[in-house]
């Protein structure tokens, strides 16, 4: 069944940048509610960001100014631009998805495997 794949991940210093990439496994016909999430060891999964349909977006309050989501329709992807990495922003980070339209159904609720992002010097 469709999956959405993460990359983009690493170990950067301090005030560095990463960029994280998210793309469905396989053709489908359209993703809705696209977003990012984040879980940093012995903390709950919480919100980065996330892209409703037209221009809404919504931020968590420590990644305001210097994160950026965007998305491209045309190839069902959504992207995480991290600028100006601190060291509390490490943690595996997911993908999600509210629904995916595939060519066979519906899937909900949809999760990437996750990406380690690690920021240190």
């Amino acid at each position: 069944q469709v999956q959405l794949v993460e990359s983009g991940g690493g170990l950067v210093q301090p005030g560095g940048s990463l960029r994280l990439s998210c793309a469905a496994s396989e053709s489908v016909r359209s993703i809705n509610g696209m977003g990012w999430f984040r879980q940093s060891p012995g903390l709950k999964r919480e919100l980065v960001a996330v892209m409703g349909s037209g221009d809404f977006t919504n931020y968590a309050t420590s990644v305001k100014g210097r994160f950026t989501i965007s998305r491209n329709n045309a190839k069902n992807a959504v992207y995480l631009q991290m600028d100006s990495l601190k060291p509390e922003d490490t943690a595996v980070y997911y993908c999600h998805a509210d629904n995916i339209a595939t060519m066979r159904g519906y899937r909900f609720d949809v999760w990437g495997q996750g990406t380690l992002v690690t920021v240190s010097s």
